[in-house]
């Protein structure tokens, strides 16, 4: 009786997890942009006070799916950095791309129009503090 008594609680445990969340899930491993491809939109990333960073912002329509690539990409450390695509130079109306990460292509979801997009921010979501802007123009 104690071991079924030990026993039941972890059997429990077990089939009570929950399916890993979009935001908690590994992110999948892209094979990055095709060479030749031209980028749609181009932004060099500026920083915000006491930030340093470098590098630029492109969006790339590759088979008809949009990636944003940071290219020549480096900044300051920082807590819960999130890459967005932004409609103003301010975390107010965006949408996440993902962690900001080793990484340097993140798929944007095909329900955005990205023309309506002129921002990439690097924001740390943790502390709402937005670390670096790249306004992107159209090429």
């Amino acid at each position: 009786m104690k071991k079924i008594a030990f026993l039941l609680p972890i059997f429990f445990t077990l089939l009570s997890c929950k399916i890993e969340g979009q935001l908690t899930r590994k992110p999948e491993q892209d094979a990055g942009i095709p060479e030749n491809t031209i980028p749609v939109f181009t932004g060099n990333f500026m920083p915000t006070s006491g930030i340093n960073v470098n590098g630029s912002a492109k969006i790339y329509l590759n088979a008809n799916q949009n990636d944003v690539q940071l290219e020549n990409f480096s900044i300051s450390n920082g807590p819960d950095l999130k890459v967005y695509l932004s409609k103003t130079d301010t975390p107010t109306d965006f949408v996440t791309l993902a962690n900001l990460t080793s990484g340097t292509v993140y798929k944007i979801p095909s329900r955005v129009d990205v023309s309506l997009y002129k921002y990439v921010l690097i924001t740390c979501q943790q502390y709402n503090h937005l670390f670096a802007i790249a306004q992107l123009s159209k090429n």
